[in-house]
């Protein structure tokens, strides 16, 4: 085999190697996600893992092919990579489309903003206001601290006033400021009080903590805040595994058409 040849196929295994590791750094990334969210929130960790284990398994094909001057190992991996790369590309796109829209509304007295659903992309409207999947949303929303645990955080009213609440908190826990409704504490609300608002949160909100607001539209459009969040976190990260895998695939394909030219016998 020339020198030619045997520096490409070098080339070949060693950036393979590189897109291992990578792989593993994407897995990693999937694994933290899921470490640092509950159930409720993982939708997103098993699509970024599935992700890491195929580019792992592709690299692993283009590896074994420069290792044994394997042509058909070497195609399969071009061509499985470059379908990594149109569906990473795609999926991108449409993450920064859907979750475009959307933003939170201030609220005089409050350090935290509320939500409001009419805001989010259609493609969010039409997951969320799907039954079954807002059904399994909220049973885990219930089971979660977001809202039994405001109580024990902010013992006094003061505290809680002053509190800067997540999307979800801001949303599903409490009625809308709209409401006009004297908070008690940080999970009881004075009911007894004519809303001074016609928004139906204010006649869904419950101070039970199976009920609260997790039936209303400022509960959806809390989730809806925290995936959008989530979702451009993994379009950002795909935007650098894109750029990284761009280079690695273009300098595979130089590295195996270099191999074609200066060692035809390759192809046997």
């Amino acid at each position: 085999m020339s020198s030619g040849t045997g520096t490409s196929t070098f080339v070949i295994r060693w950036i393979n190697f590189l897109t291992m590791l990578l792989a593993v750094a994407v897995i990693g990334f999937g694994v933290w996600m899921g470490a640092h969210h509950d159930n409720c929130r993982k939708s997103l960790t098993l699509p970024v893992i599935g992700l890491g284990a195929v580019i792992l398994v592709v690299s692993i094909i283009g590896f074994l092919g420069a290792l044994k001057n394997n042509s058909i190992l070497l195609w399969i991996y071009l061509i499985l990579l470059c379908i990594i790369l149109v569906a990473i590309l795609v999926f991108t796109v449409l993450a920064f489309i859907v979750t475009n829209n959307g933003s939170g509304h201030n609220v005089s007295g409050l350090r935290y903003k509320e939500y409001q659903l009419q805001d989010y992309s259609t493609w969010f409207l039409k997951q969320l206001n799907n039954s079954h999947n807002w059904d399994h949303l909220k049973s885990c929303l219930v089971k979660s601290d977001d809202c039994n645990n405001l109580s024990k955080r902010y013992r006094t009213l003061k505290q809680f006033k002053s509190a800067k609440l997540s999307p979800i908190e801001a949303g599903c826990c409490r009625p809308p400021s709209e409401c006009g409704y004297p908070a008690m504490n940080a999970s009881f609300y004075d009911l007894s009080f004519h809303p001074i608002s016609s928004n139906k949160d204010c006649r869904l909100y419950k101070n039970s903590k199976a009920v609260k607001c997790y039936n209303c539209d400022s509960c959806k459009a809390g989730v809806a805040q925290y995936m959008k969040t989530e979702w451009r976190v993994v379009a950002i990260f795909n935007c650098i595994l894109f750029v990284v895998l761009s280079m690695i695939y273009f300098v595979g394909c130089c590295a195996y058409l270099c191999n074609l030219f200066l060692h035809p016998q390759f192809d046997d």
